[in-house]
C-alpha cells in the first residue's frame, strides 16, 4: 500500500534533534564568517587604546620640561644676565653716586668731578680705594665699600722722613700717593712691571719696577711712542722708567716696568710735579731710603747726581728691568736729555 504525503508535510515535519543543532551550527558560522570580512573593531576598544596613548606620552613630557626650564636659571649662580652684579658701579648715576664721590674726594682720591656720574673717574677712585684698604678690586662700590668709607681715613706716609714733597709708590698695593707741602694731595691706582720675561727688537728683559729712592729727572708733554707701546706725559725717574698715563691700569702688576696711572689723571700730574721730586719705590727687593732735604736752588745738582747713581746701579741693566719707554738703560746719560751736569755733584745727594 502507498500512502501520499503531502508536501507541506514534509516541510513542516520536526526535525530530530541532533538535525537541529546542525543546522543552527551552519547558521552561526555562516553569520561569523560574513561578519568577519567587514569587521574593524568596536569602536568602544579602539577609543581606550587613543586615550592610553595620548595619556602616557604627553603626562612624561610636561614632567620632564616643566622642570629644567624654569629651575635652570634660578639654580646657576653668577650670571650676568639672570643675576646683576652688587653696588654701583661705571654707569650708575644719581645721589648715591654723588655721596660717594664726595667721601672719596675727602680722602684724596681722584674721582674728577664730584656730578654722580659714575664714569672712568670714579671707576679708579674705587679701585684706589679698595687697593689701599686691602678690599677686593672689583672697581665697584659694595656694598663691603660703603661700609669701610664711612670708617676710613687718608693714606698714611710711608717714609717718615721722605720730605715735604715726594711721590711713594707701593709695590704690593698697587697704589700712588702724592705729597706735596707734607701734605697728601691724591692717591691713584697704578699697575707696575708684571715680573715676566720677554723680547723685543731681539732684546730680552724682565718685567720689573726696583725699588728704591730715585728722582724724576724729565718730563715729557702729550704722547710718547716707544718700541713698547705708549705713554702720556711721562715722567722718567728711573732711567727709562716713568710714571705715565695708561688707557690700561688694571688692579694688578701688569706694565713692561712703568708705573701706569689712570688717563684721568696723566695730564694734572704731569703739571704739578716737578723735576727733581723724591720719588720712593717701596716693597720691591731694595729698600728707599730717604733723601735729605734739600736748600732751595738745588734741585738741578740733586737731579743730575740722582741719575747718574741711577744708571751705575745694576738694577737698571737691560737685561735684569724692563722699561716701557724703550729708552737704552745702560748709559742713560747719552740717551736721555739731562740738564747740564755741573762739576761737584757728588755730595749733594747721597746715592740711594
Amino acid at each position: 500500500m502507498r500512502l501520499d504525503f503531502p508536501r507541506t508535510l514534509v516541510v513542516t515535519m520536526p526535525l530530530h534533534a541532533r538535525h537541529r543543532s546542525r543546522l543552527a551550527a551552519a547558521a552561526a558560522l555562516s553569520l561569523l564568517l560574513a561578519g568577519c570580512r567587514s569587521y574593524s573593531g568596536p569602536p568602544e576598544e579602539a577609543a581606550p587604546v587613543r586615550t592610553t596613548s595620548t595619556t602616557t606620552t604627553t603626562a612624561p613630557t610636561t614632567t620632564t620640561t616643566a622642570v629644567p626650564v624654569t629651575t635652570a636659571p634660578v639654580t646657576v649662580p653668577g650670571t650676568a644676565t639672570t643675576v646683576p652684579l652688587p653696588g654701583l658701579q661705571r654707569g650708575s648715576s644719581g645721589a648715591e653716586v654723588k655721596a660717594l664721590e664726595e667721601k672719596l674726594a675727602a680722602l684724596r682720591f681722584d674721582v674728577g668731578a664730584v656730578d654722580g656720574n659714575f664714569d672712568a673717574a670714579t671707576v679708579h677712585a674705587v679701585m684706589a680705594f679698595q687697593k689701599a684698604n686691602g678690599l677686593a678690586r672689583t672697581a665697584r662700590a659694595t656694598p663691603d665699600v660703603v661700609a669701610a668709607l664711612t670708617t676710613a681715613g687718608m693714606p698714611a706716609a710711608q717714609l717718615a722722613d721722605g720730605g715735604t714733597d715726594r711721590i711713594e709708590i707701593d709695590l704690593p698695593r698697587q697704589i700712588l700717593t702724592l705729597w706735596q707741602g707734607g701734605q697728601l694731595v691724591r692717591t691713584l691706582s697704578v699697575s707696575t712691571g708684571n715680573n715676566k720675561r720677554y723680547c723685543v727688537d731681539g732684546g730680552c728683559a724682565t718685567a720689573v719696577t726696583p725699588g728704591g729712592s730715585f728722582k724724576v729727572t724729565r718730563k715729557i708733554n702729550g704722547l710718547r711712542v716707544s718700541r713698547l707701546g705708549k705713554l702720556y706725559n711721562p715722567l722718567y725717574f728711573n732711567g727709562g722708567i716713568a710714571i705715565h698715563g695708561s688707557g690700561s691700569v688694571p688692579a694688578g702688576p701688569a706694565s713692561h716696568g712703568c708705573v701706569r696711572i689712570p688717563m684721568t689723571a696723566s695730564k694734572w700730574f704731569h703739571d704739578i710735579v716737578a723735576v727733581g721730586t723724591p720719588v720712593y719705590v717701596i716693597g720691591g727687593k731694595k729698600a728707599p731710603v730717604p733723601f735729605n732735604e734739600q736748600a732751595p736752588g738745588d734741585e738741578t745738582a740733586t737731579t743730575t747726581t740722582t741719575t747718574a747713581a741711577a744708571a751705575a746701579a745694576p738694577v737698571t741693566s737691560p737685561t735684569t728691568v724692563a722699561v716701557d719707554p724703550g729708552t737704552t738703560t745702560t748709559t742713560p746719560t747719552t740717551s736721555l736729555p739731562l740738564p747740564t751736569l755741573v762739576t761737584t755733584t757728588t755730595t749733594v745727594a747721597p746715592t740711594p
